[in-house]
């Protein structure tokens, strides 16, 4: 069983720098069949971007995808864990900043990205959330 974020975590993240465009961004969401990219500068994570993200902040609020980028409408102050956090610590920290994704970090960089429905597979693998989360995405 799963003790730890680096267990359950994903660890071929999309990383991108922050002047990335959204379409750009978007595109690569769709084609990876991923719901976040993560915002770089060389190897220093400056933020995170989810698909949910776009659609608040650029979409609902008419901005140009071509114009915008992801260090436009990133979140900047992240609560990451570490791969050798444990599961519960993740979920707590999910729960208290109320969030649904969490990037890894190790050594002061992203190694990966942890999501309420890896958790969920983790800590209760017959959950209706895990099985939502095992389904293949929907293109």
């Amino acid at each position: 069983m799963a003790e730890t974020v680096g267990d359950v975590m994903t660890k071929n993240v999309v990383a991108l720098p922050g002047s990335t465009a959204l379409r750009d961004a978007a595109r690569r969401m769709r084609d990876e069949g991923i719901g976040d990219v993560l915002v770089v500068e060389g190897e220093n994570l400056l933020g995170i971007v989810t698909d949910r993200d776009i659609t608040i902040r650029a979409v609902a609020e008419s901005r140009p995808p071509d114009a915008t980028t992801l260090g436009d409408i990133g979140s900047r102050d992240l609560i990451c864990v570490s791969p050798g956090d444990s599961i519960d610590q993740a979920v707590s920290a999910m729960r208290e900043a109320r969030v649904r994704r969490l990037p890894v970090v190790e050594g002061g960089r992203a190694v990966g990205t942890v999501s309420l429905g890896d958790l969920a597979r983790a800590k209760d693998p017959d959950s209706v959330l895990a099985d939502i989360s095992d389904a293949p995405p929907n293109n």
